[in-house]
């Protein structure tokens, strides 16, 4: 068995950091997603509703690419939303392959009425950084999500 000190500073510090990002994201996940079960919606629902919410109807690919999620993966999603009415799915007119989805009246609705109190439990949840803190945690969480870019050291 391989002890946590028979690995590198280096490698310990990193490992040491990953289980805190990792933990702390599932744990800021789990106390700020709860209420959406009372609306009987996924994490992956809610995204696609805050999305379209938010920037308007788009393609299913550019949802996925939002969500970071395939678009096989996504389809199970928006296929439950347009069940429940939710969202309204169009194929493109020109190439059967896309598909523009948009919110219908009743999604949009839901989301003027959930959104509110998602965002107030954000924000109570975030208090426990300084805006400063916040802001630094921006930077840190882009920069590591979007990984060492070529021809940087």
């Amino acid at each position: 068995m391989k002890k946590i000190s028979d690995y590198t500073a280096e490698e310990q510090q990193v490992l040491d950091l990953f289980v805190k990002m990792i933990r702390a994201s599932d744990s800021v996940l789990h106390r700020t997603h709860k209420h959406l079960a009372d609306e009987l919606l996924t994490l992956s629902q809610f995204q696609v509703l805050e999305i379209l919410y938010h920037l308007g109807p788009m393609y299913q690919k550019e949802i996925a690419a939002k969500v970071l999620k395939t678009t096989g993966n996504l389809t199970m999603v928006v296929k439950n939303l347009t069940r429940n009415k939710l969202v309204k799915k169009t194929q493109d007119i020109n190439d059967k392959r896309y598909s523009y989805i948009e919110l219908t009246k009743k999604g949009e609705e839901l989301m003027e009425q959930i959104f509110p109190k998602h965002l107030r439990i954000l924000v109570e949840e975030f208090r426990t950084l300084t805006p400063s803190e916040q802001i630094k945690m921006a930077v840190i969480c882009k920069k590591i999500g979007l990984g060492k870019q070529p021809g940087t050291s």
